[in-house]
């Protein structure tokens, strides 16, 4: 006899499990944006999100890449694959950061590791996939996202 049903239909068979990343409460989120939004050095940060076309035989899931974080240090010009914040990551030009190596990351370089901090908790949130159903809701698949103090972005990403 069957434990699973459908609908009240009684499912048999064997039901292999999906990987799916628990989502945790948009009000988790809150803290970690308001932390960057309300430091007057940071004058906008952002990500990438998308659905990937190929995945080299793995399946295609949405995430969250390349998030970026533009300070008064880096200036309007600078190119937000510079700007990125994350596990792996090169150090920021403007916050510092970690190298990471197989062993984990290495020690913090850089001038403002509580500012630097606050920027990967963000970070370190948003690529681990606990918000992805609210963030692909709120701002569609193949998206660049910008946050400014006065309202966020988006617009279509194209990529391979």
């Amino acid at each position: 006899m069957s434990h699973v049903s459908f609908l009240g239909i009684p499912v048999e068979g064997k039901i292999t499990r999906g990987h799916r990343v628990p989502q945790r409460p948009l009000e988790e989120l809150r803290p970690l944006l308001r932390a960057l939004l309300d430091d007057e050095a940071v004058t906008e940060f952002g990500w990438r999100q998308y659905t990937p076309y190929f995945n080299d035989g793995e399946p295609c899931v949405f995430g969250v890449q390349e998030v970026w974080v533009r300070t008064t240090g880096d200036g309007p010009g600078a190119d937000p694959h510079d700007l990125q914040v994350g596990e792996y990551a090169n150090p920021h030009p403007s916050l510092g950061g970690r190298r990471w190596a197989s062993a984990g990351p290495g020690p913090y370089r850089g001038d403002d590791e509580p500012r630097y901090q606050r920027a990967y908790a963000l970070a370190e949130a948003l690529e681990a996939g606990s918000f992805d159903d609210v963030l692909v809701e709120t701002f569609g698949d193949h998206a660049d996202v910008t946050v400014r103090r006065e309202g966020i972005q988006v617009q279509f990403y194209e990529h391979d």
